[in-house]
């Protein structure tokens, strides 16, 4: 697929450095232009660390990942200007030639790039009012942007004061009136939404099944049925519906009212409570 030998061994190391990017226990050499990476799984309690590229040989800290310091305490390094400092985030396995093209962008906003939740990586988010749900491309992380927390579909509907766009989350007075509002709001919304669900869902089904089975007949079928036939066809898929809606609404109101009301008064008010 790739003819040329340079190319080639280009797109093998991208594709290695994206496995190692995604292990945490892969530690990158800090010498400059070196992006030789150690595999140092277990070595927490001997943290000196060398690396093993030709006329590298840099001692380096497994911990902190600066150059070996036998005389002193970790140190952690300055934040490059223009990053925001990575507070209770997990290990930094980034790359020196990353981290350096990142410190060498001033002009980028501190809280346009964050670092993945799961491996660290650092992440750029454009400024053009994209959602906040974001992807990470080196280990499949789904999180928040706002909270930097693995997240699922449903995090954006739950009382983390999230939300799905902008570019902070709702301050916790706003957020416990959000919560106050809906603990109180809530009989009265779910009847409202169940009593408008009834009737279109009763009523809805029948009207769409005449609607497609009739469309369908005056297509491809055209030649094919007479008119007694399709108006046959219409009438039965109608009454079929009709007894069949009745029964889709009763499911549809009699599971989805109990899950509303738990998600109201369980996670909301246990939230409130916290």
């Amino acid at each position: 697929l790739l003819p040329e030998p340079a190319l080639r061994d280009k797109y093998e190391e991208f594709l290695l450095r994206r496995l190692l990017v995604a292990d945490p226990g892969t530690r990158w050499c800090p010498a400059p232009d070196c992006s030789y990476a150690v595999l140092a799984h277990g070595c927490a309690e001997c943290p000196r660390l060398t690396c093993g590229r030709e006329g590298c040989g840099t001692e380096f800290c497994y911990h902190c990942r600066q150059p070996w310091h036998p005389d002193g305490p970790c140190v952690s390094a300055p934040p490059a200007p223009g990053l925001p400092t990575p507070t209770a985030q997990p290990a930094q396995p980034e790359d020196s030639a990353h981290g350096e093209a990142l410190a060498r962008n001033g002009s980028t906003e501190a809280e346009d790039i964050k670092v993945c939740p799961r491996c660290s990586a650092f992440i750029m988010k454009i400024n053009d009012g994209s959602c906040n749900r974001m992807n990470c491309t080196v280990c499949g992380c789904l999180f928040c942007w706002l909270c930097l927390r693995e997240i699922s579909d449903v995090h954006f509907l739950s009382p983390s004061g999230c939300t799905f766009w902008g570019k902070r989350p709702w301050s916790r007075t706003r957020r416990i009136l959000w919560q106050l509002g809906m603990v109180l709001g809530a009989p009265m919304v779910i009847s409202l939404v169940a009593g408008v669900a009834v009737p279109v869902i009763t009523i809805g089904i029948p009207i769409y099944m005449g609607r497609k089975v009739l469309a369908g007949g005056l297509g491809s079928r055209r030649s094919s049925l007479s008119g007694c036939q399709q108006c046959l066809s219409v009438t039965s898929s109608v009454l079929l519906s009709l007894f069949v809606s009745p029964i889709i609404t009763a499911v549809t109101v009699g599971v989805g009212v109990p899950l509303m009301l738990t998600y109201v008064y369980g996670t909301v008010v246990l939230s409130l409570c916290r």
